[in-house]
């Protein structure tokens, strides 16, 4: 039963960030500032190793997913720069 809210949880914190993802990728510009987008991509990778080695599914999903949103607001926030 557990199983079923933690993957309702994924899917919810990953529709939000999808939608709010699909809205920087309309204006072409991230939505949070670069420092926010480095560090939180670096401790999403983190996590995503450790959920690995905790073997904890929703966990490794939800953490890799964050480190790939982090990573595209990155990219948004460099390339906006180089403009």
């Amino acid at each position: 039963m557990a199983d079923y809210f933690g993957i309702i949880g994924l899917l919810l914190i990953l529709a939000g960030w999808l939608y709010e993802l699909a809205q920087s990728l309309k204006r072409k510009k991230s939505g949070v500032p670069l420092s926010f987008a480095l560090l939180y991509g670096a401790g999403s990778i983190l996590l995503t190793y450790h959920s690995f080695l905790l073997n904890d599914f929703v966990f490794i999903v939800l953490n890799a997913a964050a480190a790939i949103v982090a990573a595209i607001n990155v990219f948004l926030s460099l390339a906006g720069k180089s403009r």
